[in-house]
């Protein structure tokens, strides 16, 4: 039943992402909204009752909400949308393709308010295959409706298995999993540019207005971590070795000033580290303590690097965590401190490279 794509529905596979978004976001609301007040009912025997009088009035009204609902799926695929009436309280209404319509339509909606309930009373279940359900529904009614008010003639079954997968990466944050599990499964390889449309599209709307998936969402509530536990979580993700800076020129003890001022004139930074010929880091000179020094040529070869350095008021190694390595840059006031690996020196850690570091790692973490 699936027809090659047609470059004259471009507009309508984007109007259908757009759709998509909005019934993505929808259900994710819904959803995480419904899942958690029903869950939060204190008495579990209640909480089941509760729930299984709500799933048995909707399965009267609407039974394609019973199972998996793949049946659904092929019943829409094959464009026998009255299989989904049958056995329903509502049937004898179904006398007209408009209603029919809106009963898929309603479907639609309430198949997310019945995962919540089932899954928030206690129920087994996930959102997979009501996500594909929801975007069959989606896709063929929306393309039924176009072709009965003739505005065009679009393939139904187009657009109901591509909207699946608008509604599964609207859901899941997984656009290439949408693509790729749809053109699978329904061998609908002819139908890639449409399914990279409508899952781009409804992938970038529900980011817009949701930047965390359902999944992250709750993850982040059971973590429950406060700001301090979060920035520790972050600064964890974090490499310290990859953020070691060796742009230093270093100077001996026994070097003379005028061997340091070779060194800061071929330096961009602000800080000499002095080491011993095993590469033991001594001490420090700055150069805001040797200016005045520079400009006095009469010491240039007898004041010696030893006389103006200063010991490191701490140092850091590549095993610390980057926690307690950011309580020393507090602790100090310092912008730089050495990095000490086999007690041999490594070179600097700027504690502007760790917050931005930080940032780049909250950024992506959002």
């Amino acid at each position: 039943m699936v027809q090659s794509f047609d470059p004259a529905n471009t507009f309508f596979y984007i109007l259908l992402g757009i759709l998509a978004g909005l019934i993505s976001l929808y259900y994710a609301r819904m959803f995480t909204g419904i899942e958690h007040a029903v869950s939060s009912i204190k008495n579990n025997h209640a909480k089941i009752i509760l729930g299984g009088l709500l799933l048995a009035l909707f399965l009267i009204l609407f039974p394609p909400l019973f199972g998996e609902g793949y049946d659904s799926i092929t019943s829409l695929a094959m464009l026998d949308p009255n299989a989904l009436v049958q056995n329903s309280i509502l049937q004898s209404w179904m006398t007209s393709d408009w209603a029919v319509l809106l009963f898929i339509v309603a479907l639609m909606l309430i198949k997310v308010l019945a995962t919540a309930i089932t899954i928030g009373s206690g129920g087994s279940g996930g959102n997979f295959a009501p996500s594909l359900c929801v975007g069959a529904y989606l896709g063929y009614t929306f393309s039924h409706f176009i072709n009965m008010i003739g505005w065009a003639k679009i393939p139904q079954s187009n657009f109901t298995l591509v909207a699946m997968a608008g509604i599964l990466s609207g859901v899941f944050y997984a656009p290439l999993t949408a693509i790729f599990l749809i053109a699978e499964i329904t061998r609908g390889y002819d139908l890639m540019i449409p399914l990279m449309m409508v899952a781009a599209i409804s992938n970038a709307i529900v980011r817009y207005f949701e930047p965390l998936s359902m999944e992250n969402k709750k993850l982040a509530t059971r973590m429950n971590l406060s700001v301090e536990s979060r920035d520790r979580y972050l600064l964890s993700k974090l490499n310290l070795e990859n953020m070691i800076e060796t742009n230093f020129q270093t100077v001996k003890p026994e070097d003379t000033l005028r061997v340091l001022v070779k060194a800061i004139a071929k330096s961009t930074r602000n800080l000499f580290p002095v080491l011993d010929d095993n590469q033991h880091l001594v001490g420090i000179v700055l150069l805001d303590s040797v200016k005045e020094m520079i400009f006095n040529h009469e010491v240039y070869d007898t004041m010696k690097v030893s006389d103006v350095m200063t010991d490191p008021q701490v140092v850091i190694t590549p095993e610390e965590d980057l926690d307690s390595v950011l309580i020393k840059f507090e602790e100090t006031n310092q912008w730089n401190l050495p990095v000490i690996q086999n007690q041999k020196y490594a070179g600097f850690l700027s504690k502007s490279s760790v917050l931005s570091e930080y940032r780049e790692e909250l950024r992506r973490s959002s």
